[in-house]
């Protein structure tokens, strides 16, 4: 099975890594050529992950996306959120026929308001049975130092993800399979919102007693948003059994909102301390995707109408100028 990844950044890069790591050779999108150079030349990414090294031998890099699809059997796609439409939109229409796509995208589609395989159905006639998502409490960092991590592959035939998974278990990865392909990618967005708002009460000075409440209630919160989305595509019997307290949902809020490493958690202390979300984006000078994720689940829960208090009042401190600390005294209110 031949492997092709499109995006450059500190996800890509450790996804190139576990596969590489078991002697794959993958094609690699890599948008800007001097980039593409220096891993050539240094064996690896100058701006991300600079202690991941790849022998080359093992690396097809290429700045022509069409050229990456056109070889792979498995396409991978983590570029931002925000960014995955430019990476795409151009691309003919039947580019990704035949292909299987892996979204280690975490993040809602901003422009669009959609879920990855949404865009792609529309845009290039992708078959969900041909979309899979690779989610968990997996720090790019981490897979960089050989640390243990768990990801989770989800797509409506767990075989099939099974199969895909299996390219990717190495010593320090183990890999695990669901079904639940909406409900992996709802939770991967609302973590980020979730580890902001931890972010925010750590810039409020919040401690630990509080944090500790607060992320049990946004785990409820996860879970109750994703039963509701379930409840209309899936039948009783398979919401029931979903495990909402597995790594790819529990265990990746927890780490995110947790970690040193979660650049969700480092903007939102930033706004917590008094930073503009502005001066937080330049700082932090990486996406925070759980901003754009914020706006992007107030609007989709119009539709939905799940009880989400915390998700909501997050956004209108990002979105609507709302004081961090009049907010966090309403988020108090709800919580149990």
């Amino acid at each position: 099975m031949q492997f092709g990844i499109i995006g450059s950044g500190s996800w890509a890069t450790a996804l190139a890594k576990i596969l590489t790591d078991n002697g794959n050779t993958i094609y690699w999108w890599i948008r800007n050529k001097d980039t593409m150079s220096t891993i050539k030349k240094r064996r690896h990414n100058p701006h991300y992950l600079g202690a991941a090294y790849f022998n080359t031998n093992q690396l097809i890099l290429t700045c022509q996306v069409e050229e990456v699809i056109k070889h792979s059997d498995v396409l991978i796609i983590a570029v931002p959120s925000a960014y995955a439409i430019d990476a795409l939109e151009n691309l003919p229409k039947d580019v990704f026929k035949g292909k299987k796509i892996v979204s280690a995208i975490k993040g809602i589609l901003p422009s669009t308001n959609q879920l990855l395989n949404t865009y792609l159905s529309k845009q290039f006639h992708v078959s969900i049975a041909d979309y899979y998502s690779v989610l968990g409490p997996c720090h790019a960092e981490e897979v960089a130092a050989e640390k243990l991590s768990y990801l989770t592959f989800s797509g409506i035939n767990e075989t099939l993800a099974a199969n895909i998974a299996s390219y990717f278990k190495t010593d320090y990865i183990n890999t695990k399979v669901n079904h639940d392909i909406l409900g992996v990618q709802y939770a991967a967005v609302l973590k980020n919102i979730y580890a902001l708002g931890a972010g925010i009460a750590h810039g409020l000075e919040y401690g630990d007693n509080f944090l500790s409440v607060y992320i049990a209630n946004c785990a409820n919160e996860m879970t109750s948003f994703c039963k509701k989305l379930v409840w209309d595509k899936e039948s009783l019997e398979e919401q029931r059994s979903i495990n909402y307290s597995s790594s790819v949902y529990l265990g990746d809020l927890l780490v995110t909102c947790y970690s040193l490493y979660s650049r969700n958690r480092t903007f939102g202390n930033m706004i917590g301390k008094g930073y503009s979300v502005k001066a937080a984006q330049l700082e932090l000078n990486m996406v925070a995707e759980g901003y754009n994720a914020s706006k992007c689940i107030f609007h989709t829960n119009q539709t939905l109408d799940a009880n989400i208090p915390i998700a909501t009042t997050i956004y209108k401190i990002l979105w609507h100028q709302l004081p961090a600390q009049e907010g966090f005294k309403q988020i108090e209110e709800t919580l149990y």
